[in-house]
């Protein structure tokens, strides 16, 4: 019986080996660098003139110039009390649209999951209103919400309410949070109908099996099983909900009384109505801050459940 004794790697050795595929950058690396390095431009000259127009006068007549002016929009913006006025309004503008559409989405999955002839067809006709575009939307809502030949302004006149939906401040505001629930709930709805389906049919079986009603399964069994893509369908409508523009811009403007004036509006406003570049950057620097936070608190709650490995 013969021992082969092999000699110790050395510490270079060593190293040399573990850096070696770190520094192969292989085929799909060179493939994919031009789309990265096209993307960086694209990503970081916008961003980087946002930042250099922020701490600057524009001027437009004879060309593009930008004069400095250090800090005095970001001053402007702590001392500006109608665009905390409007931070508050999106605020309650994102937890209204969101949450309804979080509750509706998982309340018409759970209806569509139940059914089992013409789920496509019904979800199909449930899919209709994602596809269509918000500025349709707007339009439509505008239609029938009209004082004088608006559907819905008929309907509500049965029960008494003879005003102008969009004429009035809580009205409107409920109006264009209204027609936002009606466009987008579907993709809340499609989302948890696809985390509903990979329930496995064994857990559900097994909960029936301890006595488990249907509350008690679908508080403790299912909605702990998707908990992961209800945070993933968040993530997306909060993305978009706290930048939403086209329906408010079509019905209302902003309008009546500021009454749906929120963030994005008073940003398109300042820029292209009162042509306040610099100003304007600062608000949209800040609206980029609060997106990136808002995805960072989704992103560490789903890496603490362990589904962003």
């Amino acid at each position: 019986m013969s021992l082969t004794l092999e000699a110790p790697q050395t510490e270079k050795q060593a190293g040399t080996r573990k850096a070696g595929p770190r520094k192969r950058f292989g085929f799909h690396g060179g493939m994919m660098t031009p789309g990265l390095l096209l993307l960086a431009v694209l990503s970081f000259v916008p961003l980087f003139t946002i930042i250099a127009m922020s701490f600057s006068r524009v001027h437009l007549l004879g060309g593009v110039v930008f004069e400095n002016v250090g800090f005095t929009y970001w001053a402007r913006l702590f001392s500006d009390i109608d665009v905390w006025a409007q931070w508050l309004r999106t605020i309650v503008y994102f937890v209204l649209t969101v949450g309804l559409e979080l509750v509706l989405g998982v309340l018409l999955a759970l209806c569509l999951w139940k059914v089992v002839r013409a789920r496509n067809l019904v979800l199909t006709l449930l899919l209709l209103p994602m596809f269509v575009a918000p500025v349709i939307v707007g339009l439509l809502g505008r239609f029938l919400t009209d004082s004088t030949f608006g559907l819905y302004s008929w309907v509500l006149g049965l029960f008494g309410y003879h005003g102008d939906i969009l004429g009035g401040s809580t009205s409107a505001f409920l109006a264009v949070a209204a027609m936002d629930i009606w466009e987008w709930t579907p993709l809340i709805t499609l989302i948890v109908l696809a985390g509903l389906t990979s329930v496995p049919q064994s857990v559900r079986e097994a909960a029936s099996l301890d006595g488990a009603n249907g509350w008690q399964s679908l508080r403790h069994v299912l909605l702990p099983s998707i908990s992961g893509v209800l945070l993933v369908a968040l993530l997306i409508r909060s993305m978009d909900a706290i930048r939403y523009f086209d329906i408010i811009s079509v019905t209302t403007n902003g309008g009546p009384a500021d009454a749906t004036k929120t963030v994005p509006i008073r940003l398109y406003e300042t820029a292209f109505r009162f042509f306040d570049f610099g100003y304007a950057a600062v608000i949209g620097l800040v609206m980029l801050v609060v997106t990136i936070v808002i995805a960072r608190v989704f992103v560490r709650v789903l890496d603490k459940k362990g589904l962003t490995r």
